[in-house]
Parts: C-alpha cells; sequence; structure tokens
C-alpha cells in the first residue's frame, strides 16, 4: 500500500534542436513501486515512456502529471494490470501539457480533497491538450458530506479524451463530469466524451446533480463544440437534467439512455446536433425524460423514444417558453429549432409544448421569471409514432403558432381519429426485431423537405437515407430480427463488470439481544434476520449500514424490541436500507426510533415499515441536513404515544433540496402524536427536480397535534408530488391538517374530518428564489 504522498510530474523532455524528441528505441517502461521510484522516473521520463504504478493500493495520491509527449508518443500513466490499481482516499490527479494519458485505474473507497478528481490543468499556466483519461472506473468516490461541491471530471484546454470510462455513484453537489471554457484557450475545444458507460446517479433530492455539464450560464454564448457520443447513460437519476448543455455547437450522437430520471436539456446555448440517440423508459416510473429544448437553432434528428411516461420538464420531446428579453442565467425563447424524423414508441404523449409557461403566477413571481416567450419558427417535420395517445399527441401550455407541423405518421390500424394538423394517420404495420425495437413495416409518403434537410442523410442505424427517399421516422428500410439498440458491454472500460457479481442473502435466526447486534454487524446486503416471537431487551443503538430485512419469523406473534438506548434505537448510515416487519418498538421516551448520521451522509438511505407498531419514543425519524432517503415508506402500521413523527425538515437554507424523495404512508393509524406527524419540507423556486413525492393515503389520525405550536397536523411546503386521500381524521386540536399547492395539481380526495381543523388549498405558493 502507497500512503500519503504528493507527487509532482515535471517531465522535462530531452529533445535535439532538429528532430524532435529522444529516439524511441530509447523510451522506457518503468514499474514503479514506492515513491521515490515514482519520483525518479518521472525525472528519466521522455515522450513515448509508460509510468506503471505496481498492483496494489495507492492511498492519498495527489498527483500533478505534467509533460510534453507528442501524438506519436504520448506519456502515459497506467496500471501494471488494468484494474489491479485502486486510487483510495484522498486523491487527485491534474493534468498539464500535451498527449499524456491516465489508463486502467480503478478509484474507489474515497474522495477528492479538492474540488476534482481529474482535472485537465494543474493551473493557468500549465493547461492539458491532446489528452486522454482512458480505460478507468470511478465509483462512489464521493464526498462524505452530501452538501459539499466538486467534479470527478473536470475538462479544460482543448482537444482532450475522456473514453471507455466507467462513472458511477456520485452522490454529492456537483455534475460528474463538467466541461469549463473560461478563457479563450478553452473554447472551441472539440473534446471527446465517448464510450463511457455513466452508471447509475442516485436521485440527489435537489439541484447539482447533473451527470454531465458543459459550460455555464456565464460563458452560455461561447462555442464549445464539445462531441458526446457512443455513451451509456444507466439509471443517472441525479436531477430532470441528465446533460446540461450550457454552451454552443455541441453534438451528442449515438448515446442510449436507460431508465435516466431526466432529460438530455439544451439549457443554455445554441446551435446543438441531437442525432441517433435512444431514450429508453419503462411502466413504472413517471420521471423518465427525453430531450428539452430552450434556446436558438438545435437539430433535433434520428432519435428513438420508447416508453416515455415524463411529463412537462421530463416529457419525451419538451420545447419552452422562454422569458423575454432573458438573463443568460434564465430561459432564452426556443426559436428555429428542427424535430425532425424521430420516432416514439409506446410514448403516450411525445410532443410538449411552451413547458414553463408560467403567467398564471404572476402574483408570486417578479416579472424577470415569467416565462411567456412562445416558441418561434420551428418546425416539427417527417416524426413517426406508433401506440401514442391520438387524442394527446401534443401537450400546448400555451399558445403554438409559432411551431409548423408537417408530415407526422401516426400508426393506426384500425380506426379513423381526427389528429392534429400536420399529423397523418396510417395503417402501416409495426414489428418487434428486438428488445425495446419496434419497426414500422413501411413508412413511405410525401415527406416534408425543409430548409437543409438533405443533411438528414442517415438513419438511426446510420444507413443512408439519399434525397429520394420518402420514408419518415428514424429508421430507413429493413432490420434484422433479433436487432439489439445497445449492448451494455460494449461500453466503459474493459476489464470493468458494470454488474458485479449477485449474491444470494441468507437468513440468520435470532435469539438473544446479542445475537441480534452480532448478526447485524456480520450481516451482509440482502440477509434477513428472523426473530422469535419474544421480547429481546437493547441497551444499545442499532447501526443500519447495509440492505438489511429484521422480522419476526412468525408475523401472527410479533416479536417485541425494547431500547433502552440513550440517543436512538437505530441509527440510519449512508446505504443503511432496513425493512423491518412484522415488529413491535417500544422505547422509553427520550429517544429516538430512527436517527440519521449528524453528518458524513454521503450516501442515501431508505426506511421500509410493514406491520410496524411503535410507541413511546421521542420522534419516530429525525434527520440530518445533507441526509437524504430514497424512499420512507410506512404500510399497515400503528404509530402511538410519541412527541414527534417523521421529521424531514433540516434543508431549511432553501436552495431547493429536501430529505426524502419519497415518502410513502398508507393504510397506518396514528395515535397521541404529541406535534406534526409529518414534517417534509423543500424550500426555493427550483424546477430541476422531482421536488418531492408525498403519499398519504387510508390512514387514521386521532387524538394528535395537542402540542403543535404552529397548529397543522402534515407539514409538505414546497413538495410538488402529493396525493392526500381517504384518510380518517378526527379529534385532533389543530386548526390545519394540511396545506395543498393547488398550481402542482394538489387536492385532498375522500378525506373523513371530524373535530380536527380543514385540509387548505394555496393555487400559487410563494417560494424564495434561487438564482
Amino acid at each position: 500500500m502507497f500512503k500519503n504522498f504528493k507527487i509532482h510530474f515535471s517531465l522535462i523532455l530531452l529533445c535535439i534542436v532538429i528532430g524532435g524528441c529522444k529516439d524511441t528505441a530509447n523510451t522506457t517502461s518503468v514499474l514503479v513501486t514506492n515513491t521515490k521510484e515514482l519520483t525518479q522516473a518521472i525525472k528519466d521520463c521522455v515522450a513515448g515512456d509508460e509510468i506503471v504504478l505496481k498492483n496494489g493500493v495507492w492511498n492519498n495520491v495527489q498527483i500533478d502529471f505534467y509533460g510534453e509527449g507528442t501524438e506519436q508518443k504520448p506519456i502515459i500513466l497506467r496500471a501494471e494490470t488494468a484494474g489491479k490499481v485502486s486510487i483510495e482516499g484522498e486523491s487527485f490527479i491534474n493534468l498539464g501539457g500535451s498527449y499524456l494519458e491516465v489508463r486502467d485505474l480503478y478509484f474507489k473507497n474515497g474522495h477528492t480533497p479538492t474540488k476534482t478528481l481529474i482535472r485537465f490543468k494543474i493551473n493557468d499556466e500549465k493547461i492539458a491538450n491532446h489528452c486522454k483519461f482512458i480505460n478507468n472506473a470511478i465509483v462512489e468516490f464521493t464526498q462524505p458530506d452530501r452538501d459539499d461541491t466538486d467534479h470527478w471530471i473536470e475538462l479544460w484546454g482543448r482537444h482532450n479524451s475522456v473514453s471507455n470510462n466507467y462513472i458511477s455513484g456520485k452522490s454529492n453537489f456537483g455534475p460528474t463530469v463538467m466541461v469549463m471554457l473560461k478563457g479563450n484557450q478553452h473554447i472551441k475545444n472539440y473534446h471527446q466524451i465517448v464510450n463511457n458507460h455513466f452508471g447509475p446517479r442516485p436521485r440527489k433530492g435537489g439541484p447539482h446533480g447533473e451527470t454531465m455539464q458543459i459550460g455555464d450560464s456565464g460563458t452560455s454564448m461561447t462555442p464549445s463544440h464539445t462531441n458526446v457520443a457512443n455513451n451509456l447513460f444507466e439509471r443517472c437519476n441525479g436531477e430532470v437534467e441528465i446533460i446540461s448543455s450550457k454552451s454552443n455547437n455541441n453534438v451528442f450522437e449515438n448515446n442510449v439512455f436507460f431508465e435516466s430520471e431526466g432529460s438530455l436539456v439544451l439549457r443554455h446555448g445554441n446551435y446543438a446536433t441531437i442525432n441517433r440517440n435512444i431514450f429508453i423508459g419503462n411502466d413504472n416510473s413517471p420521471f423518465i425524460g427525453g430531450i428539452r429544448v430552450i434556446n436558438t437553432g438545435h437539430w433535433i434528428t434520428n432519435n428513438y423514444f420508447y416508453k416515455l411516461k415524463g411529463e412537462t420538464f421530463r416529457a419525451p420531446l419538451a420545447v419552452m417558453n422562454g422569458i423575454p428579453k432573458s438573463p443568460l442565467n434564465r430561459y432564452n425563447q426556443v426559436t428555429d429549432a428542427v424535430i425532425a424524423h424521430n420516432t416514439f414508441i409506446k410514448t403516450e404523449t411525445p410532443f410538449h409544448f411552451s413547458v414553463g409557461s408560467n403567467v398564471s403566477q404572476s402574483a408570486v413571481l417578479p416579472k424577470s421569471e415569467i416565462r411567456s416567450a412562445r416558441p418561434l419558427r420551428t418546425t416539427v417535420a417527417n416524426n413517426f409514432m406508433y401506440k401514442v395517445s391520438t387524442s394527446d399527441l401534443i401537450k400546448a401550455y400555451d399558445t403554438i403558432d409559432g411551431v409548423n407541423f408537417k408530415n407526422n405518421v401516426v400508426a393506426i390500424e384500425n380506426q379513423k381519429v381526427k389528429l392534429p394538423e400536420g399529423f397523418l394517420q396510417s395503417k402501416v404495420s409495426v414489428v418487434k426485431k428486438g428488445n425495446f425495437l419496434y419497426v414500422p413495416t413501411e413508412t413511405d409518403r410525401n415527406i416534408f423537405n425543409g430548409f437543409d434537410f438533405e443533411t438528414i442523410d442517415k438513419d438511426l442505424f446510420g444507413n443512408s437515407r439519399d434525397e429520394n427517399s420518402t420514408v419518415v421516422g428514424a429508421i430507413v428500410g429493413n432490420v434484422k430480427e433479433e436487432t439489439f439498440l445497445f449492448n451494455k458491454k460494449e461500453y466503459g472500460a474493459n476489464w470493468f463488470d458494470a454488474d458485479g457479481e449477485k449474491t444470494i442473502g441468507k437468513s440468520i435466526t435470532i435469539n438473544t439481544s446479542k445475537e441480534l447486534r452480532d448478526q447485524l454487524v456480520k450481516a451482509n446486503s440482502g440477509d434477513t434476520l428472523l426473530l422469535a416471537s419474544k421480547a429481546y431487551e437493547i441497551s444499545d443503538e442499532l447501526k443500519i449500514n447495509k440492505d438489511v430485512v429484521i422480522t419476526t419469523k412468525d408475523k401472527l406473534q410479533p416479536a417485541t424490541l425494547n431500547f433502552s438506548s440513550k440517543a436512538t434505537a437505530f441509527r440510519m448510515q449512508p446505504k443503511g436500507y432496513l425493512r423491518l416487519r412484522n415488529v413491535i418498538l417500544k422505547g422509553t421516551t427520550i429517544q429516538n426510533t430512527f436517527t440519521t448520521l449528524n453528518n458524513n451522509m454521503s450516501q442515501a438511505y431508505s426506511l421500509w415499515l410493514d406491520n410496524v407498531e411503535i410507541s413511546n419514543f421521542k420522534s419516530v425519524l429525525e434527520v440530518s441536513k445533507g441526509s437524504f432517503a430514497d424512499t420512507v415508506s410506512v404500510k399497515n402500521s400503528k404509530i402511538s404515544n410519541v412527541e414527534k413523527g417523521f421529521q424531514l425538515n433540516k434543508e431549511t437554507n432553501d436552495k431547493g433540496d429536501y430529505n426524502s424523495a419519497f415518502v410513502i404512508i398508507e393504510n397506518s393509524d396514528f395515535q397521541n402524536i404529541e406535534a406534526t406527524i409529518l414534517d417534509y419540507y423543500r424550500g426555493g423556486y427550483d424546477e430541476s427536480t422531482i421536488g418531492g413525492h408525498l403519499t398519504f393515503a387510508n390512514n387514521t389520525v386521532s387524538n394528535s397535534g395537542t402540542k403543535e405550536p404552529d397548529n397543522i397536523l402534515i407539514k409538505n411546503r414546497g413538495i410538488v408530488n402529493l396525493t392526500l386521500s381517504d384518510n380518517t381524521f378526527k379529534n385532533n386540536p389543530v386548526n390545519t391538517i394540511a396545506v395543498l399547492w393547488g398550481e402542482k395539481g394538489q387536492r385532498p380526495v375522500n378525506n373523513t374530518i371530524s373535530n380536527s381543523g380543514e385540509i387548505k388549498t394555496v393555487q400559487n405558493l410563494k417560494l424564495k428564489l434561487m438564482y
């Protein structure tokens, strides 16, 4: 193991006046095993040389890698064996110079102590050009504090490449990959971000969770010419913008977005090309999007959309309203966009126009935030649709008279329907050719030939679309049976197994309190701890840092856990996923039932309660700022005689963050809760996230709120998605049960109220502006 050293690569290349660097025959490959050898190898290195890190763990590696290689003879820093050198602890690599390569390394079990892990510059004088980061893996190299901001890869300079890497698991603030454009030496950069596998990025619970960002609002009018091609984005769920393009002339081609809860967003900047990409959703998530369009001159062609259920900002194809005379950091009007030859399959409402129109909120928003500038001179032509909603092909949030619809074909076999102008019905049949892939048997017709449409000369698979082609949609010609839209193994580092080893959880019988403590420490994720139908006395808090089930073997005779621990019964830690079933939890009124760590909640946790009784605790759930639960689920349970319920309310700086993505409380009974049943808070005017999701249904709440200072049972301020239905509220001495947000479509449904105040609805909720 190589510990605690900072290495400064100052690669001095010995060149003769005529003839360049040393002869290739004199270049070397040096295996380094310790700091001394590494330092010497750097001093002796010339163009074409390799510095080879010996297999093992390199801890706290802080490298400035500098040198002047050549196109034919780059300077390479690599692992002895690909994937067998792990970079851990507080580590980073900065590159400065030309034709440098970093390859075959495995970044894990650590975080960068600076703002970047891989940075393509050392300082403003030592900038990387023509450098590569290739065939590496970065996995969960995330900050201990989710509120801390960093970038895993930061591109500066020109002609740099990030390729064939596996990158996943960033859970803190900041884009995973960031392209910087501050300075003339960084514009017109022609960076290549290609052939990477961007694995799951978990929901962040607030903004600044992009997988990729190209530029920022301050440099959004500069030309970047960054090429993002042949990448797989798998379940990148950080926020609504998977990719946030904030500069001019970027190209997005041949990428696959698989079940990712967000969109490829042309947030700032103009003249982007989005061509031959694949967007795949599913039957479960209503948050999976496609492409969102803002600004001028974009061409969106030959893309394939399958089972996308997202709406508004996450719609399959969203074209936004802009703000008149918008500042750089807000929303410019969409003009001169072309959306042509795309295919939509099993995507109910393909087109959403004037997304973000918010004139109705003028009473609570300043004029500078009102998006009233509708799309202009935008062409939507030659697109193909199958199994879509014929009555809801277009969802318009404002007048869309600036959009020209031409020759868009909808496959409908057995009925005659009325379609919007510019949409044509066809009886063409559609055949399934492989997973997610449906191909029309023929779509020949007189297509619309708009300005420059001859440049759309290839289809989704790269087949030629000649000037006489009469085929609409993204696919031209025949497609072979069992054609795969993508092969997961073709992306990322060639040595890294993105699926990993699949483990099967085992069941462990627990007879004593000591066994429960000990086995919880020893258990692996996926294991189930089986309790006997008896009482267990627990004097210490139980730490949850893995995926574990605790249940009673005989669910008709639940075990009782009597806690005398001081602060909490269960301590929720990063990656702690606790499923409690068929148990009774009792406290002594001085401790919480569940509590997160006070800090360093680096990754999400989740909590599921099913048929659980909780009584005599201080709070049911207390969280810290920066902690985040993906899911808090309570079903078929009873909670009584506690001071407070679920306190998901620590993100009070009004920056759009919240403490849980999903809160689901169903078929449960609450009695004698002194304060709020639930305090679930999101502050700040932000639209880049799911915005929280609360379901409170089929519950009974009684004799609660007796000591609630605000006289409200359920606090849900700023939460965007809410269901409040079929509940019974009786004998709760409060003025208000909950306040719903009318603008977001929140309405109470079939609730019974007796001596419990009222459910209020506020149409427009005033929130603090974040920008």
